[in-house]
C-alpha cells in the first residue's frame, strides 16, 4: 500500500520505520530529518488541512495514518473520509476525548468507568470551591480543559498550589485551552499506558507500555511529554483483561451512544490501585510519544494492514505479535526544556549511537540545516533499544545516549527503574 502518514515527531518516525519494514511505501507530511532515511517526506505542514487533503487525494494513498492530536481536533480524518480517502484517526467529534476534558470526564460517567470524581469550572470562584470540596490528603490534580501539548495538568499537594495553579490556566497561560478547567481528585497507585487500535466496534490491545512525565529522576521536578518509557509494562494479562472489559469496551460503547464512529487509537492513561483495579485518568485520541516508539519496536506483523481494517471498519483479529523481548525509550531533550527549549544546537553522533546492537534512533524535534542536524524543539530524539530484559535494553538505550552529542543536552537516568531496586 501507499500510506501517508501526518506528523514530524518521534511517533511519526516509529510509525514510518514499522510501516516501511512492512514493505509498504510510506510519505510523511512534513516528517523530519530521521524519517527521510524510511519515507519520502512532503513539505505540508500538519494544519495545513486543505494541502494534507490534496497531498493525498493528488498522490492516490491508500491510507492516511493521522499522528498528532491537533489535526484531529481540527477534522482532518472528516475531510479526509469525505474526499474518499481511508483514514486511520477519529474524527473530530470522537477527538474529543483529548481535545476537551470536561468532554470525557462526562462521557465516563455515562459509561459508567471507574474514574476520579471531578468538577469542571469556568472561573477562580468555582475552581475555588471545587478545590475545597475535592482536595483530601493526597492532594488534588488541576487540568486544562483543552490541549496543552501534554503540560497543561498540576499535581497539587495542598490547596494554595492548586489554586495558584488554577488562576495561572484560568488567567490565559494555555490560551483558549486553559478557559475552562477540570478538578479531580487525585488516585494513588501506578500509572500504566494502555492503548487500542479500534474500528469503532473491534478492538486491537497493544502491548502496553509505562510513560515517566516528570523531567527529573525520582519522578521530580516538572511535567514533560514524556522522558522515556518501557515496554511491556509492570501490569499482568489479568489486570489488562480488565482494563479492556473495564474501560475501553465501555468507552466504545459509550462513544456509540453518543453516535460516534470512532476508528483510530484509543490511548488510555490509566491509575492502577492496590487491589488492581484501574481507574480511567484521561484518553489520548492518537498514539503516545514516546510511547509509540518502544511498541512499534516490539510489534511483529502487518500494521498497515491492521491500521487499514481499522480505517474501513474490518479490523483484522489476531493480525500482531509481540517479540518477547523488552523495549526501553530514552528522551533527549533540549537545555530549556520543558519551559522554553533552546534550538538549533547541532546533533552529533547519530550514527554512532545507532550503531549500539538493537538501537533505533527516533528523531522527535530536529531540523535540517544545511547538511547539519539541529534541535528544533523540546523533546530531540527517542533513543529506543531491545534487550532481552529491561536490564540489558537500559543498558544499550544508554550506551547510545552517551554518543549523542547536544549542547545542555537534557535526559532521565532512571528510565525502566521504576519500582525496583537501584
Amino acid at each position: 500500500m501507499k500510506i501517508l502518514v501526518v506528523g514530524s515527531g518521534g511517533r511519526e518516525h516509529a510509525l514510518a520505520w514499522q510501516l516501511a519494514r512492512g514493505g509498504h511505501v510510506v510519505l510523511v507530511a512534513p516528517g523530519n530529518p530521521g524519517i527521510e532515511a524510511v519515507a519520502a517526506c512532503v513539505a505540508v505542514a500538519t494544519d495545513d488541512l486543505d494541502g494534507l487533503v490534496a497531498l493525498a487525494t493528488a498522490r492516490a494513498v491508500d491510507l492516511v495514518v493521522v499522528g498528532p492530536e491537533a489535526p484531529l481536533c481540527a477534522g482532518l480524518a472528516d475531510r479526509l473520509r469525505a474526499a474518499g480517502v481511508p483514514t486511520f484517526g477519529p474524527g473530530a467529534a470522537g477527538a474529543a476525548l483529548e481535545g476537551s476534558k470536561a468532554f470525557s470526564k462526562q462521557l465516563f460517567a455515562r459509561a459508567g468507568i471507574r474514574t476520579a470524581a471531578f468538577e469542571v469550572c469556568a472561573t477562580v470562584d468555582e475552581a475555588d470551591l471545587a478545590i475545597a470540596r475535592l482536595l483530601d490528603r493526597d492532594g488534588v490534580v488541576v487540568k486544562a480543559d483543552g490541549l496543552a501539548a501534554g503540560k497543561g495538568v498540576v499535581v497539587a499537594a495542598d490547596a494554595a498550589v492548586a489554586r495558584a495553579a488554577a488562576r495561572d490556566m484560568l488567567g490565559g497561560r494555555f490560551g483558549a485551552a486553559g478557559a475552562r478547567l477540570v478538578i479531580e481528585q487525585r488516585l494513588r497507585g501506578r500509572e500504566v499506558s494502555v492503548l487500542a487500535l479500534t474500528d469503532g466496534e473491534r478492538l486491537e490491545v497493544l502491548a502496553p507500555a509505562e510513560d515517566h512525565k516528570t523531567l527529573h529522576d525520582g519522578d521530580l521536578g516538572p511535567n514533560t511529554g514524556g522522558m522515556g518509557t518501557v515496554s511491556p509494562a509492570w501490569i499482568d494479562d489479568a489486570t489488562l483483561a480488565r482494563v479492556t472489559d473495564e474501560v475501553l469496551a465501555p468507552t466504545l460503547a459509550g462513544l456509540a451512544a453518543e453516535g460516534i464512529d470512532y476508528r483510530g487509537v484509543l490511548y488510555a492513561g490509566l491509575m492502577i490501585d492496590e487491589g488492581g483495579a484501574p481507574w480511567l485518568l484521561e484518553y489520548n485520541c492518537r498514539m503516545g510519544d514516546p510511547e509509540t516508539q518502544p511498541v512499534m519496536a516490539r510489534l511483529r506483523g502487518d500494521l498497515g494492514a491492521v491500521l487499514h481494517g481499522a480505517a474501513t471498519g474490518a479490523l483484522p483479529a489476531g493480525a500482531l505479535s509481540w517479540d518477547p523481548r523488552a523495549a526501553v525509550c530514552v528522551v533527549v531533550a533540549a537545555a530549556g526544556y520543558p519551559g522554553t527549549p533552546r534550538t538549533g544546537d547541532p546533533i552529533g553522533g547519530l550514527a554512532a549511537a545507532g550503531d549500539v546492537p538493537d538501537v533505533v534512533v527516533f528523531h522527535a524535534g530536529p531540523a535540517r540545516r544545511g547538511d547539519a542536524v539541529v534541535s528544533a524543539g523540546g523533546r530531540v530524539l527517542g533513543v529506543t533499544a531491545l534487550g532481552a530484559d529491561v536490564d540489558e535494553a537500559r543498558a544499550r538505550a544508554y550506551a547510545a545516549v552517551e554518543r549523542i552529542e547536544l549542547p545542555g543536552k537534557q535526559f532521565r537516568t532512571d528510565i525502566g527503574l521504576r519500582g525496583r531496586a537501584r
